[in-house]
């Protein structure tokens, strides 16, 4: 089946869409890539969890859980920027389109500034994403529009721990106050913060290929998955030129392999945020 919005490297984002992206912080973009595209990242993405492409030190850990586990007993495997470890998969096709939708929501100059693999696996019920806002993770910048796309290598569904979102906080003028879920930011990666009484989560179910598209604010996390089958996701976030070249020249990658001394000097200490 031929989706009309697909014209090569660009996929055409509806007004409504846009709209729903700027209010509530997300939105769901269906079919951003074809069966057929999507196998051919797949083939690659599980090199990468086999762990037969090398990712060295903490840019291969579990976030569900502390940096002292062994691989063979991860919940969530995540490898952080891939593209770097990886460089032919640089300009895939994936990045090509994901560009495209990065400008018609958040405007010119946005690049990308991390990607991320991020792989739940089968039967883990404590493959659980706290609920966190991304700019709790990042230094602040004067520009910090974001577009986040999460792109489904299997469908992701309620049981196999799909996105969830509060958009509610995108009225609030602050970020909620995060902290290190397992130990501290030198044990374990994962920030998280709480549901408010009168918080509102809504789940987004979405297909193989879809994706999701959040912002730097809105709450988001997920369930543990407690099907039989893996739920695989494939993240690329763009952020401003000028962004990412701040970043940079703070010493602040995404990598987990930065050091402590970095994330302090950027304030990104999991208690101020």
């Amino acid at each position: 089946m031929v989706n009309e919005r697909i014209d090569g490297d660009s996929y055409r984002v509806s007004d409504e869409e846009k709209a729903h992206f700027a209010e509530f912080g997300y939105v769901h973009l269906k079919g951003l890539l074809t069966g057929d595209e999507v196998d051919a990242l797949e083939t690659t993405y599980d090199r990468f969890l086999r762990r037969e492409i090398e990712v060295p030190g903490k840019d291969y850990c579990d976030m569900a859980g502390d940096y002292g586990r062994s691989p063979e007993d991860f919940s969530i495997i995540n490898v952080m920027l891939p593209r770097r470890y990886h460089p032919a998969w640089q300009g895939n096709v994936f990045e090509r389109r994901a560009a495209s939708v990065a400008g018609q929501l958040c405007g010119d100059g946005m690049v990308i500034d991390y990607d991320q693999l991020l792989a739940k696996q089968p039967f883990k019920d404590d493959a659980v994403f706290a609920w966190h806002q991304d700019m709790a993770y990042w230094p602040d910048t004067p520009d910090t529009r974001t577009a986040t796309l999460w792109l489904g290598i299997d469908d992701s569904t309620i049981e196999n721990g799909c996105m969830r979102f509060v958009p509610a906080v995108m009225q609030e003028a602050d970020l909620r106050p995060h902290v290190p879920q397992f130990g501290d930011r030198g044990e374990s990666h994962a920030l998280g913060t709480d549901l408010l009484d009168g918080d509102v989560v809504v789940p987004v179910p979405i297909s193989r290929g879809d994706v999701t598209v959040h912002n730097e604010r809105v709450m988001h996390g997920s369930g543990g998955n407690t099907t039989a089958g893996s739920r695989r996701a494939y993240i690329l976030a763009f952020r401003p030129e000028t962004t990412v070249k701040i970043e940079r020249e703070l010493g602040f990658t995404h990598s987990h392999n930065d050091d402590d001394d970095v994330l302090e000097a950027v304030g990104v200490d999991g208690e101020t945020h």
